[in-house]
């Protein structure tokens, strides 16, 4: 069983390839989440858990709903991060869950994919997301083979450095940075609701025909990325940067 979570289509993705490669079961977590469903998941043959990397570990609403999750079956984990940069040492967190959650914990692989992060970085024009996404075709290859093999991956380089990344850089990101206060709309909004059904944590509500956002964000970016208007801003930070979606790279 392969289930992901995804904002704004890059783990969705790869997912996708891993699931359709192993003839495995496909489940989305953002649904999952949107609607508080933990009802027990039952892994036949594995489970492979894809996700995005929120300040180089695996997003803790993804880390919570699994910490809720009955699973069931078998119990050899694999998980697959797509990321922009690096995934620091995420590892170490996947593995205590792993024992907090009864699994074999079979590795974390990561796969270095375009970035989304609009409120913060700058996001790739189409053709240079293109070549980001070509680029990592053989680490996706080498991901559902090891997997497919039933192997373990390689442990991922450690140092003080990605510790420190994964560890106190993570626990002050949310609270400082993890915020909705500075999502905006602007008069080019069509009241589509896109961004209500897309926000997994059911932060956004349409009030006099305009999205506002509550306290509980997570910053998975599908609201602004996916708004086909591009009606909505995050501050000064996303003014005249290009919106990403995998799906507007066309990429079968």
């Amino acid at each position: 069983m392969v289930i992901y979570f995804s904002a704004t289509g890059n783990s969705k993705y790869i997912a996708k390839r891993i699931a359709n490669a192993l003839d495995d079961e496909i489940i989305c977590i953002n649904d999952k989440i949107k609607n508080n469903d933990t009802t027990p998941i039952e892994a036949d043959k594995r489970l492979v858990i894809v996700t995005p990397t929120y300040a180089w570990r695996i997003p803790k609403i993804v880390r919570d709903w699994i910490k809720k999750t009955e699973f069931k079956g078998n119990k050899n984990t694999w998980f697959v991060m797509s990321c922009g940069g690096e995934i620091g040492n995420a590892q170490k967190y996947n593995k205590l869950l792993c024992n907090e959650k009864g699994f074999n914990y079979m590795g974390t692989a990561q796969i270095l994919m375009p970035e989304n992060y609009i409120a913060l970085f700058g996001t790739p024009e189409k053709d240079k997301a293109r070549q980001i996404v070509s680029n990592a075709q053989p680490y996706i290859e080498k991901t559902i083979k090891t997997i497919g093999e039933n192997k373990a991956f390689a442990p991922n380089k450690n140092s003080i450095y990605y510790s420190a990344l994964s560890g106190i850089v993570n626990d002050m990101f949310y609270p400082l940075f993890v915020k909705a206060k500075a999502f905006s709309v602007n008069d080019k909004c069509i009241s589509c609701k896109k961004c209500v059904n897309l926000c997994p944590l059911n932060n956004i509500k349409l009030v006099d025909k305009k999205p506002v956002w509550g306290s509980n964000c997570t910053h998975c970016m599908a609201c602004i990325s996916y708004c086909p208007c591009q009606a909505i801003e995050y501050g000064k930070n996303s003014v005249g940067k290009t919106r990403y979606t995998f799906e507007s790279l066309k990429i079968e």
